[in-house]
């Protein structure tokens, strides 16, 4: 999970310019001196895991984002990533998604580039959450077509 959803956060949030390089666990640390890397989602490495958080949680931290739906993708993530499905209902369903990517991808390059969508699609259904939540009473006045365009326009905004 990590290995898709991190380069997602980092160019949705940090650097839309940062550009990936995948190599053997045994050569990151030369990767990272040759070419002033950042390692992620590697063993012992600050933008790996760290207790119950994984690599995501990382980013989110070094990073400091606040962005409230990102923190609630956060969660599906952390979930999916450490096989913990009973923290988000949407876990499940990432996990799935994601090791299909990997399987059916020729390398990290192309998992990444197929993962992108879905992770805009579970952010933008982390902000719609909160945009229920905050006006539930407005909503539940309005009838269907009138609700779908009332949170297309919150969502926009």
């Amino acid at each position: 999970m990590d290995r898709t959803a991190c380069p997602w956060l980092i160019k949705r949030f940090i650097d839309a310019k940062a550009e990936f390089l995948f190599v053997p666990v045994e050569k990151i640390e030369e990767t990272v001196k040759k070419e002033k890397a950042i390692p992620y989602d590697a063993p012992g490495v600050e933008l790996g895991h760290h207790g119950d958080k994984c690599s995501f949680d990382a980013v989110v931290e070094k990073y400091k984002i606040t962005d409230p739906a990102v923190l609630d993708l956060a969660k599906i993530v952390r979930a999916a990533d450490t096989d913990k499905m009973e923290m988000a209902p949407e876990a499940a369903g990432l996990e799935a998604i994601m090791t299909g990517f990997g399987i059916v991808s020729k390398d990290d390059y192309e998992t990444i580039a197929k993962a992108s969508p879905v992770y805009d699609a579970f952010y933008t259904n982390c902000k719609l959450k909160l945009v229920r939540e905050k006006h539930k009473a407005e909503i539940e006045k309005l009838d269907r077509k009138e609700r779908r365009e009332f949170l297309r326009k919150k969502l926009v905004d």
